[in-house]
């Protein structure tokens, strides 16, 4: 027959990582996907999940379309993201909280072609959005733009 008080504490032990876990996946997505047309996948955390309408977005998450696929994506700012063909962006660094003053956007297109438009992060705080390529970094100061990355 088991010991009662070590019965206790397993059951403790298991539930207090069953509510750390659960609190970890509780965080709200820094976005959602809204559009997938053709093969488009999100890489997270080692894991390759396909894009889906209503799909959840964290940061660390990267964005990848196939040679046929298209991806848009409406961030918690409304910030909002279109991924062309055989395209990858990267959610490096996501933070939205204007009550306490703490805002930041940082994406890293690898390749292919995005187009960007602007949400609440950007107005309020310009300097705390960039668009980073392997070739230089796009600081953002107005509503849109659109870039294309070619491999030589």
């Amino acid at each position: 027959m088991p010991h009662p008080v070590r019965t206790s504490l397993l059951v403790l032990m298991v539930g207090l990582g069953l509510a750390q876990a659960a609190s970890v996946s509780a965080a709200p997505p820094v976005g959602v996907v809204k559009i997938v047309q053709g093969e488009a996948l999100v890489l997270r955390g080692g894991q390759t999940i396909r894009a889906t309408e209503g799909l959840g977005l964290a940061e660390g998450d990267v964005l990848r379309t196939g040679s046929d696929g298209r991806l848009g994506a409406l961030l918690r700012d409304d910030t909002r993201l279109s991924l062309g063909p055989g395209s990858e962006i990267r959610i490096d660094r996501f933070v939205f909280e204007p009550a306490q003053g703490a805002l930041a956007l940082v994406l890293r297109l690898t390749r292919g072609a995005a187009s960007y438009v602007s949400g609440k992060i950007a107005k309020l705080a310009p300097d705390a959005v960039r668009v980073e390529t392997p070739v230089g970094v796009v600081g953002v100061r107005g509503t849109h733009f659109a870039a294309r990355l070619q491999a030589d």
